[in-house]
């Protein structure tokens, strides 16, 4: 079984490789469905869209809450492509990492000239 550091550097790798082929400038879905083929070409396992529903008072509710991308049912993506990341984007990490349990959680803005500027690892 992985541990999340291999997890999260085989993520960035194919997060490398997807903005060296795309560059910056295009839609979140795009990089989302791609950066999930890249994953996937990688070996990992993969689900995109995965529903997180928030549990109120010991009742799971359906918000229409959503994980980008979740690999190896370890590690959360959350894609963005704008101008800059903000720390409520950080908070929206935080959120799904604790509604779904999970630990680890990568915050990926393909909108940058240098992908390393534009990503955030967070661990709970």
């Amino acid at each position: 079984m992985l541990v999340h550091e291999e997890i999260t550097e085989a993520i960035i790798a194919a997060a490398i490789e997807v903005h060296r082929e795309l560059g910056p400038g295009l839609l979140e879905s795009t990089y989302e469905q791609c950066l999930c083929r890249e994953i996937s070409l990688r070996g990992l396992a993969v689900n995109c869209q995965v529903a997180v529903p928030v549990v109120y008072k010991g009742e799971k509710i359906d918000c229409g809450y959503r994980i980008d991308i979740l690999v190896e049912n370890a590690v959360i993506i959350e894609v963005k492509s704008i101008d800059k990341l903000h720390p409520i984007h950080e908070a929206q990490l935080m959120t799904y990492l604790k509604l779904s349990n999970k630990r680890v959680g990568l915050l990926i803005n393909f909108n940058v000239l240098k992908l390393m500027d534009g990503l955030k690892r967070r661990v709970l």
